[in-house]
């Protein structure tokens, strides 16, 4: 009894020297409480080429249709708006990503301390890039100008004081070291839910409308659908 009590302290104290295994997560993305990982900056997208090669897609131009696209994290890069649920889900997939769940986007977005702001408890504007005016009634004058044809259009997020580049909102981010989590663009998630996909975090003209910065959601749109003011970023599961 004595010796094998002994064997069971001697093996207690050898798996204490045994380092645990670091956990890594993929280039431009951070570890979030261990359990996954999400990416730094709102997504941008190569256009895959044949024989592996690729190439920038211009941000401000709606993916073609029957592209291939990988996504990427990278500070500096104008992400990608008008995609689609469809396309962002398949551009994650392409970097060996995913889209976020719902639960893992709020998680990230609150930080550590679950704050309804990336950077506190209370609505500070212009920390993140939001409260901008509308691009449409700017570029198409005033009536019933949101539809497909309008809101497709590539001049929006070239017009002054719209979309900004990743990271630019310096002040736009928590302990996580995440950026743009509120404003910006909207950004898609994996949920589906009564046919409907489901974008969060508002962009540069709205942060409260469909709730309030971190807890925004717009749940109306098809998976399919799109605009200039939908974005996307990637999660993945540490390695």
């Amino acid at each position: 009894m004595i010796a094998a009590l002994g064997l069971v302290a001697l093996a207690a104290v050898l798996a204490g020297m045994v380092p645990r295994r670091r956990l890594r997560c993929p280039l431009g993305s951070v570890l979030v409480d261990g359990q996954f990982c999400i990416d730094v900056f709102e997504g941008s997208v190569l256009e895959l080429l044949p024989r592996g090669r690729s190439r920038p897609w211009s941000p401000y131009a709606p993916l073609a249709p029957g592209g291939r696209y990988r996504a990427r994290s990278q500070r500096g890069a104008v992400p990608q708006g008008y995609i689609s649920q469809v396309q962002a889900r398949a551009a994650c997939a392409a970097a060996g990503k995913r889209l976020c769940t719902e639960t893992e986007w709020s998680r990230a977005c609150r930080g550590p301390t679950a704050t309804p702001w990336p950077y506190g408890a209370h609505y500070v504007r212009g920390r993140c890039n939001d409260g901008r005016v509308g691009p449409v009634p700017r570029l198409f004058g005033g009536g019933d100008v949101f539809h497909e044809t309008q809101m497709m259009d590539p001049r929006l997020n070239r017009m002054p004081g719209t979309l900004m580049a990743s990271g630019a909102a310096r002040r736009c981010t928590n302990r996580y070291g995440v950026f743009d989590m509120v404003g910006n663009l909207h950004e898609w998630v994996d949920t589906v839910r009564g046919g409907r996909g489901v974008f969060r975090g508002g962009y540069y003209v709205d942060v409260h409308i469909n709730g309030e910065g971190c807890g925004y959601a717009t749940r109306a749109h098809a998976p399919t659908y799109r605009d200039y003011s939908i974005g996307f970023r990637c999660c993945a599961n540490p390695r």
